[in-house]
C-alpha cells in the first residue's frame, strides 16, 4: 500500500510539474491564446462550456462503449470457432488481421455512406477498429493450452464443450483481457474518427470528435484543448475499468495478478 501511495503522489507531482511548465512556457514565449492557450484558459473554457462538454463526452462514451462491447461479443465467438477448428483458423485467421492494416480513416467514410450519419455508423467504425486485437489475443490464449491437459480431459471423455469452457476459456482469460485493454484504448480513437466524418444532425452538438472539429472552425482553441483532454480522460477510464475487471477475475488464481499484488 505504501508503494502504491508513493506512486500516486509521484504521479500527481509530475502532473503538476508538467502543467506548471506548460503555463510558464506559454507566458515566456508570449504565444497567442488562439495558437496555444495556457492551462487556466483551458480550465476556464471547460467551465464555461461544461454542459456542452459533458454532453459531447456522454455521446462519445456511448458510441465507444457500444462498439467495444460488440467487438468483445463477436471477437470471443470468432476466437472460439478458430480454436475449435484448426483448418478454419488457418484458412480465415489471416484475413481477420487485415482489419488492423486497413486505415480506419479510409473505411469510416464508406461506413457512413452505407449506414448513414449518426451514432450507429460511429459504433460500427469503433467496432471495426476494436475487433482485430480481441480476436488475435483471445485466439492465441485458447490455442495455447498444454496438450497434456487436453489429453487428460479427453481421457476422461470430456466433451468439446467441456474442454472449451472448463479448460481453454480459463487458460485464455489473461490473453482475452490483454486484447480488451488494447481495444479499450483505441475504441475512443474509433469513436472520434467516426464522428469527424459522421458530423451531427444538430449544429453545434455532437460527440467529442464533432465538437473538436466545430471548435476548430470557430477558432475556440482553449475549448478544443478541453475536448482533447476529455477524450484522453475517457480513454484512461476505459483502460482502468478493464484493468479492474481483469484483477477481479484473476487475482484469486492467476499468477500474473498475484505477481502484481506482491509488488
Amino acid at each position: 500500500m505504501k508503494k502504491r501511495g508513493w506512486l500516486a503522489v509521484n504521479s500527481i507531482v509530475v502532473f503538476a510539474f508538467l502543467v506548471a511548465l506548460w503555463s510558464r512556457m506559454v507566458a515566456w514565449a508570449e504565444i497567442p491564446a488562439y495558437m496555444l492557450p495556457g492551462p487556466m484558459g483551458v480550465l476556464s473554457a471547460a467551465r464555461e462550456r461544461f454542459p456542452s462538454l459533458l454532453n459531447s463526452l456522454s455521446i462519445t462514451a456511448e458510441e465507444a462503449l457500444g462498439g467495444l462491447l460488440a467487438a468483445m461479443v463477436l471477437g470471443v465467438a470468432v476466437a472460439m470457432v478458430f480454436a475449435q477448428w484448426r483448418w478454419l483458423r488457418q484458412l480465415v485467421y489471416p484475413y481477420t488481421i487485415l482489419l488492423q492494416t486497413v486505415p480506419i480513416v479510409a473505411v469510416a467514410p464508406l461506413v457512413i455512406l452505407w449506414i448513414g450519419a449518426g451514432i450507429p455508423a460511429v459504433v460500427v467504425v469503433t467496432f471495426i477498429i476494436c475487433l482485430a486485437p480481441i480476436i488475435a489475443n483471445t485466439t492465441q490464449g485458447l490455442i495455447s493450452v498444454d496438450e497434456n491437459l487436453v489429453h487428460l480431459f479427453m481421457m476422461y471423455k470430456a466433451s468439446a464443450v467441456q474442454v472449451m469452457f472448463k479448460l481453454r476459456m480459463p487458460n485464455a482469460m489473461p490473453s482475452f483481457f490483454t486484447g480488451i485493454r488494447i481495444a479499450a484504448g483505441i475504441s475512443v480513437i474509433g469513436g472520434l474518427t467516426g464522428e469527424l466524418f459522421a458530423g451531427s444532425t444538430r449544429v453545434g452538438e455532437g460527440g467529442l470528435g464533432y465538437a473538436i472539429l466545430y471548435a476548430n472552425n470557430q477558432m475556440e482553441t482553449a475549448y478544443m484543448f478541453a475536448l482533447v483532454l476529455a477524450a484522453t480522460a475517457l480513454g484512461f477510464c476505459f483502460f482502468f475499468v478493464v484493468m479492474f475487471f481483469e484483477w477481479w477475475m484473476l487475482h484469486n488464481w492467476h499468477e500474473s495478478s498475484r505477481a502484481q499484488m506482491a509488488e
